[in-house]
């Protein structure tokens, strides 16, 4: 089952390479606008929209080029 997703996913984005990335820079974008906006706030203080931004951003690059 793992498997067959797995198989999906890399047919889906083998033609989309850049797709992981631009997600990754969005969310590291909507985490500077939450900085700005939002500054008290517990997203503010975590910064988890930029973590996962790097890291879905890194794991695309990586994706695209071994595909």
């Amino acid at each position: 089952m793992i498997s067959k997703l797995l198989d999906r996913m890399s047919e889906y984005l083998a033609h989309r390479k850049g797709l992981l990335p631009i997600i990754g820079i969005i969310l590291i974008i909507l985490n500077l606008i939450v900085q700005f906006v939002f500054p008290q706030s517990p997203l503010a203080f975590s910064n988890i929209f930029l973590h996962f931004g790097l890291i879905i951003a890194i794991f695309g690059l990586m994706l695209a080029w071994a595909l």
